[in-house]
């Protein structure tokens, strides 16, 4: 379940309350009046089912909730209460199954800002790739996967498409863009630095890499994982399974792609950078692709759960 914290203007409380009263899934109303005093008005609290929480939310937003008030959202760990079981029973669909837009819309925006330290992480997850291709390590390799954090933007386009929010796909773009380009650019400098002390060398750059040689040689299996994860890491955003997700970062090479073209490039090995481009390229696009079908999909998907509740005999019409 979810947990709602509102500050609401005392005029605009009873349509508030008569708003939540109204909508399946939700109990424990709580009004506490004047209690709010920036901005001024009363509390409101409530529980709602995930199921219903992006009904919810819309309603407080047609409200003005958001722009008079304010409307703060958690996650529920453990909720012991009999109502609160009856309020998810009500609820329409599954929990696992909904998607509450506004946060995963505020989750992407978050992560695809282009900041210092996002900037720092795909710098450092390149520099570790790098080490791992010249010395053929798989093991530098999946760390590298595990720290990069291009996915956060990769995941802001895919929303930002489905919910048609021009201004996160260009700041999730940007992100991505600038945050590949930088860390592709000071690894470079970086391979270079590391040649002059002898620690990175051309022949380790063109002997056979059994462990990592896949990196700038995509194929069609290179696309089916990019798809594959880009839906997992869909599902673990929207179902909140973070485990999951970094399975997802550990299944792609987006990172490792990018170090590969970086030392090839320090070596002019133009061969070996333009076929980790292509990589890279290729798993971005396979990535972004299954997340916005998958996006849409579970979209189509609640719709149809919804509809099929909607018929069901007996079933409370919610706002």
């Amino acid at each position: 379940m979810l947990h709602l914290r509102m500050i609401v203007p005392h005029e605009t409380t009873p349509a508030v309350t008569e708003l939540i009263e109204s909508t399946v899934g939700t109990t424990h109303l709580v009004v506490i009046p004047g209690a709010a005093r920036t901005p001024a008005g009363d509390l409101v609290l409530c529980d709602v089912a995930r199921e219903a929480g992006d009904e919810l939310l819309k309603g407080l937003r047609g409200l003005r909730i958001d722009q008079i008030g304010s409307i703060a959202v958690d996650d529920i760990g453990l909720s012991l209460s009999e109502r609160a079981v009856t309020a998810e029973k009500e609820a329409p669909g599954e929990p696992a199954d909904a998607v509450i837009w506004e946060q995963l819309t505020g989750a992407t925006h978050e992560e695809s800002t282009l900041s210092v330290t996002y900037v720092a992480f795909m710098v450092l997850a390149t520099m570790i790739a790098a080490c791992g291709v010249v010395l053929d390590n798989a093991v530098l390799i999946v760390g590298a996967m595990a720290v990069g954090p291009e996915f956060g933007p990769l995941a802001g386009v895919c929303t930002a498409v489905v919910r048609r929010a021009p201004r996160l796909a260009a700041r999730s773009l940007i992100a991505l863009l600038v945050g590949f380009a930088v860390a592709i650019a000071l690894t470079t400098l970086f391979s270079l630095g590391m040649g002059a002390l002898d620690l990175f060398s051309r022949a380790q750059l063109d002997a056979d890499r059994p462990n990592t040689s896949f990196i700038w040689q995509p194929d069609p299996f290179s696309f089916v994982v990019a798809l594959l994860a880009g839906a997992a890491g869909v599902l673990s955003l929207t179902s909140a399974k973070s485990g999951a997700l970094v399975g997802v970062a550990i299944s792609v090479t987006t990172v490792p792609a990018g170090a590969n073209a970086a030392v090839a490039l320090a070596y002019g090995d133009l061969g070996q950078m333009w076929g980790s481009v292509e990589q890279l390229l290729l798993n971005l696009f396979g990535i972004m692709l299954a997340g916005v079908l998958t996006l849409y999909g579970q979209k189509l998907l609640w719709r149809t759960q919804r509809g099929r509740w909607r018929r069901r005999p007996g079933a409370r019409k919610g706002g």
